[in-house]
């Protein structure tokens, strides 16, 4: 069991781009960079997504994580692996895609919503924990799980999770986050996307005390 650990990043906030389409994709991965964002998501049920990580790849400095969502087959692993991807985000715990994608150097970050399904995912190599669906399960059903956790473990809160919400989950030691449809829409331009992102960026650097 290979594990590839989570990077330090300037800020733990993942933008996930579900739907987007590759012709828009070098307006808001710009829009996302210039805002301060090192770790970006573009889940595998979006219009031709894999080259859309190939033009986010292509923009971004080799530091930030660029990668796929939704990701549920080493088929795909290996697709992400040559579109240039080095970040792996699925909504579930399976051993061979985590396994596939440490092989390859990725970042990954499997959803969990049980103590099960963490330790499982813990045992499968996963670089981080993406709790999921947050909301649902809130600071304080996290708080409880994490008790039982490694302690140097990274958790991610997403779905459900807007700027918002960053000071609850501070509380509770969460620092990294996945902003979806807070941050992003279908068909959102460059310039909305770019509002957001600044948004998000000062919420996080307010609570954390960057």
């Amino acid at each position: 069991m290979k594990r590839v650990e989570w990077p330090r990043l300037s800020r733990e906030l993942v933008a996930i781009l579900r739907g987007l389409k590759p012709e828009e994709a070098p307006g808001v991965v710009t829009a996302l960079l210039e805002a301060g964002f090192e770790a970006i998501e573009v889940p595998l049920n979006s219009p031709e997504p894999f080259r859309s990580i190939e033009i986010a790849r292509g923009l971004a400095p080799d530091k930030v994580l660029i990668g796929a969502g939704t990701v549920l087959t080493v088929e795909e692993v290996d697709r992400l692996r040559d579109a240039g991807g080095n970040l792996l985000v699925s909504p579930n715990v399976e051993p061979a895609v985590i396994e596939r994608a440490a092989g390859y150097g990725m970042v990954t970050m499997p959803g969990v919503f049980t103590p099960t399904e963490a330790l499982a995912a813990l045992r499968a190599g996963a670089s981080a924990l993406k709790f999921f669906p947050a909301s649902v399960l809130g600071p304080s059903g996290i708080k409880a799980i994490r008790a039982v956790l490694p302690p140097d473990v990274p958790v991610g809160a997403v779905g459900g999770v807007s700027e918002s919400d960053f000071a609850a989950y501070y509380a509770v030691g969460v620092r990294t986050f996945g902003l979806g449809s807070s941050l992003y829409k279908p068909g959102a331009s460059a310039a909305e996307v770019a509002q957001k992102a600044r948004a998000a960026v000062a919420a996080y650097d307010d609570v954390f005390g960057r």
